[in-house]
């Protein structure tokens, strides 16, 4: 879906200051889509349900963190995030003993509808400082799923506030999303995905027992995902980086089926290890706005390695 050149049709005069240079315009990822899902696919109901939240619902602007929160997060760091439940979700969060996020624990009945889960915070925040190096990073790991031949799936990736939440990570605008049935990459891709493995087998056969990071690079805009501390060939370059003053970007975890899942946001050891590094810690960017940044260079534009 090119969601990007509708907003910018549509919301032309709400935009902010243009940079000195735009980025170049996003090109669609290279692998060919393939049109139904391996294990799981949504049905045309919830693909017509979730146009028309987008139609009614505008994407979210950046938004400068609450004060309150700023001191907690320079108190606490990363275990101010946390992966946050709505109000009709038929999945439970329970997080650690003090309420903060260093471990959400995710877990679902046998009969849970796909259903995406946000974190309270923006993992990608427009108002603040963008590095030059590192990024963000942050892990899942898998101590249940249903078998896939079964109804079961799990994602990790990313997403814009409204998101549809009966949709998974990557399925709609300004998401993107690693789902672990069948091993695709997704961004706003509301068909059957590329595969993260064009060249060969998957690593793992099942994901349970396993765990699985999402990354996102400042200053290329490289998506990429880890297995058990490895990581996976780029997903993507070059997503977020239009307007990306303007948006927020929160990590997402998508459920279906029976999960029993750990959500880890830097409070314990990541399995890949350079993401335990300051230059890939959540709460690093939030700590300098981007005003006070006065140069910014060309962007890269968005494609699927």
């Amino acid at each position: 879906m090119d969601w990007f050149k509708q907003h910018r049709q549509r919301h032309t005069r709400r935009q902010p200051e243009a940079l000195p240079c735009d980025p170049p315009e996003w090109a669609p990822a290279t692998e060919q889509s393939s049109t139904y899902g391996l294990q799981n696919e949504a049905s045309d109901e919830s693909y017509e349900k979730a146009l028309e939240f987008c139609e009614r619902h505008a994407v979210e602007s950046s938004k400068i963190l609450a004060s309150q929160t700023i001191t907690d997060i320079n108190s606490n760091g990363c275990l101010e995030w946390r992966i946050q439940t709505h109000d009709s979700s038929p999945v439970a969060v329970v997080h650690n003993s003090d309420g903060k996020g260093g471990l959400s624990q995710i877990r679902s009945r046998v009969d849970c509808p796909d259903t995406c889960l946000l974190s309270n915070l923006p993992v990608v925040a427009g108002q603040y400082h963008f590095p030059n190096d590192g990024g963000v990073y942050f892990e899942i790991t898998v101590n249940k799923m249903t078998d896939p031949s079964k109804g079961g799936a799990i994602a990790i990736g990313t997403a814009c506030r409204p998101y549809p939440l009966w949709r998974f990570p990557g399925w709609n605008r300004l998401s993107a999303g690693f789902h672990l049935d069948d091993f695709h990459k997704f961004f706003e891709d509301s068909k059957g995905g590329r595969p993260c493995f064009p060249l060969g087998s998957p690593l793992i056969t099942s994901v349970v027992g396993h765990t699985i990071g999402c990354g996102y690079s400042f200053s290329t805009g490289t998506m990429f995902f880890t297995i058990d501390g490895q990581r996976l060939p780029d997903a993507f370059t070059g997503i977020y980086l239009q307007n990306r003053s303007g948006i927020d970007v929160y990590a997402a975890v998508g459920v279906t089926g029976e999960c029993d899942i750990s959500v880890n946001f830097g409070g314990t050891t990541f399995k890949w290890l350079e993401g335990n590094e300051w230059r890939w810690r959540i709460d690093r960017q939030v700590r300098k706005l981007g005003d006070d940044v006065e140069e910014r260079e060309e962007l890269p534009a968005y494609n699927a390695c």
